[in-house]
């Protein structure tokens, strides 16, 4: 899998997070469609790159649909 370009990506944390900014993720649609998930606190450290079906996946699971 090629890493995506990242340098567009419009970072969006959830609402339901605390202000103090601890234990929190973003989330961001890639380029070519990929989802990307990174710890709020580190922007520049590692994230997480998932394909739009495995992503899909993971929400309806977790949202129990």
């Amino acid at each position: 899998m090629t890493t995506p370009d990242m340098s567009r990506a419009h970072w969006r944390k959830s609402s339901r997070s605390s202000a103090s900014g601890s234990n929190c993720i973003e989330v961001a649609t890639l380029a070519g469609g990929s989802i990307g998930v990174r710890d709020s606190k580190d922007p520049h450290g590692p994230t997480l790159i998932f394909p739009t079906d495995a992503w899909t996946a993971f929400l309806t699971t977790v949202s129990g649909r």
